[in-house]
């Protein structure tokens, strides 16, 4: 489809030179004045405006200016023969692409449109790629188009209408409270409160005030009736985040609320019901809790009538790109920098990373970047120094009767470590040396010197390099 230019100038001999040249590219509409310019608009949808600075008694300024108020403004380019920089630099800021000067060079003009044209359409493209994958791949504040993922959704999807339980396990850092928080916006409890306790930094009896409330005098301290989050999250959702750190006693009224849906505070006897939709999160397995006697059977079983599991990241290292560009921008425009895109080094240095932390410390170490980087691009040295691999090795004092010599804590053997990781590599790769070279992000050269080095050539036979 050939792109429409509006050609604005006061000057009729302009205007007709700029036509003819420019019309074998372009189909031409053309005005003598900014009113004229901006009731073609109206009914021209033109890709590209160029107009003059100076319109008779008209100013080039203004009617870019309204142009700029159009819900799809159209490119504006400038000419003048009275060019200077504190001109161009307004224009600029008035949302001008480009400024020209009279007389104009038109080989470099069309050559300047096409380009603008060009940038616009691939920033479309990508804006409306963006709108697809967040409609696609976004939930609630999670992104993912992995299988685990899609399954994660799926199954949000599938529970969030009903009233049942929800217990949400996985790692520190996978998002668990991020699915409890998509969970109730797509409920129908989606209009009231969703109410988040953290279970683990309270004491017992902090907790049981924190969950039911108190009376006033109802202990040392209690100076007046405290309403607690089972009342709070009334007609909503409450959200206990690690629940496998509540206590035999506190798990206990917790049961008698999922049971009878009612309690009472502490020091009271008013009985009261808890109208709450409630979903449970912890890192740690209950299952196992349960045999050793730390978590009871029955609440469990009373939790779990709906199991989710939130996925690490190194499961899913097909979702670190979609994540790095949401947190490339949220954390840009957090910090007031620039948005920057990751090098292609450092991404690979991000797809290499087992990120023992998940998204949580994904999210951390793009913002680090974002923070230290001071080109065009976040390069790899401004990463985290852990996603570099450069966190320097910890030693542990011997006992006062030994040696003095440090002792290596278990499990840092570095030789060891890139001996397996290479296995691995090649492994994935069934043996294709070039291909976990790419993947471990060193060169071909170098695999081979650390395979003669270690004498494992026989333990790896090479597979053709296609």
């Amino acid at each position: 489809m050939t792109p429409t230019l509006l050609i604005v100038d006061d000057e009729k001999n302009t205007r007709d030179g700029l036509r003819n040249a420019l019309e074998d590219s372009f189909d031409i509409y053309v005005a003598a004045s900014a009113d004229a310019a901006l009731a073609t608009l109206e009914s021209v949808p033109a890709d590209v405006v160029l107009t003059d600075l100076r319109l008779g008694g008209d100013d080039g300024m203004h009617l870019v200016e309204q142009i700029q108020k159009r819900a799809n403004p159209p490119i504006c380019i400038m000419m003048t023969a009275y060019g200077s920089v504190d001109t161009a630099v307004e224009a600029m800021k008035r949302g001008v692409y480009d400024f020209v000067t009279k007389p104009v060079n038109i080989d470099r003009l069309e050559i300047l449109i096409k380009r603008a044209i060009r940038e616009r359409n691939t920033s479309r493209e990508n804006k409306d790629l963006r709108s697809t994958v967040e409609r696609q791949f976004r939930i609630e504040g999670m992104i993912g188009r992995s299988e685990p993922m899609v399954a994660v959704f799926e199954t949000i999807k599938q529970v969030a209408p009903s009233r049942a339980t929800i217990l949400v396990q996985g790692e520190s850092g996978t998002g668990k409270e991020l699915a409890a928080r998509a969970i109730h916006h797509l409920s129908t409890r989606a209009t009231a409160k969703f109410v988040a306790v953290h279970c683990a930094s309270l004491t017992p009896e902090l907790l049981a005030s924190e969950l039911f409330g108190h009376e006033k005098g109802a202990f040392t301290g209690a100076f007046e009736r405290r309403i607690g989050r089972f009342e709070q999250a009334k007609g909503g959702t409450l959200f206990l985040d690690e629940i496998g750190e509540i206590d035999l006693t506190t798990q206990v009224k917790i049961l008698r609320v999922l049971g009878e849906r009612t309690f009472e505070r502490v020091g009271g006897t008013e009985t009261l019901t808890a109208d709450i939709r409630l979903v449970a999160a912890t890192n740690k397995n209950l299952a196992q809790l349960v045999a050793e006697g730390k978590f009871r059977d029955d609440l469990f079983f009373r939790l779990n009538v709906v199991p989710l599991t939130m996925p690490p990241l190194r499961d899913r290292k097909v979702d670190i790109p979609l994540l790095v560009d949401a947190f490339l921008r949220e954390t840009a425009a957090e910090n007031s920098k620039p948005p920057r895109p990751i090098a292609p080094e450092a991404m690979q240095m991000i797809l290499n990373y087992d990120w023992p932390g998940n998204v949580r410390e994904l999210r951390t170490a793009i913002e680090h970047g974002v923070v230290m980087a001071t080109g065009a691009r976040i390069e790899c040295r401004d990463l985290p120094a852990a996603v570099r691999g450069t966190v320097p090795s910890f030693t542990v004092p011997s006992p006062p009767t030994g040696s003095g010599t440090p002792e290596r804590l278990p499990g840092l053997d570095l030789r060891g470590s890139e001996q397996a990781l290479i296995l691995r590599a090649l492994d994935e790769c069934h043996g294709n040396r070039s291909a976990a070279a790419h993947q471990l992000g060193i060169s071909r050269r170098t695999l081979h010197r650390r395979l003669k080095e270690w004498n494992l050539f026989k333990r790896t036979p090479n597979k053709p390099d296609s």
